[in-house]
């Protein structure tokens, strides 16, 4: 990832990510459809069309993929 790209980077730990440290997913604010692996901030980060990540959030909350909160 680029260093301009850290400085933009609103990251925070996603609301579903799990409390004791163990699974965690940070979402970038400024630039929604951008995740990465909070243990591993200078990591990959993944990339998804706006569109694509608006289906992913919805299909997340309507427990699509079996979650439970």
């Amino acid at each position: 990832m680029a260093g301009t790209d850290q400085q933009v980077a609103r990251w925070r730990k996603s609301s579903y990510s799990n409390s004791d440290n163990g699974s965690c997913v940070e979402v970038d604010d400024a630039r929604p459809g951008r995740v990465r692996d909070s243990k591993d901030p200078d990591g990959p980060a993944l990339a998804f069309t706006p569109a694509a990540w608006q289906s992913f959030v919805s299909a997340v909350r309507a427990g699509e993929f079996g979650a439970t909160g």
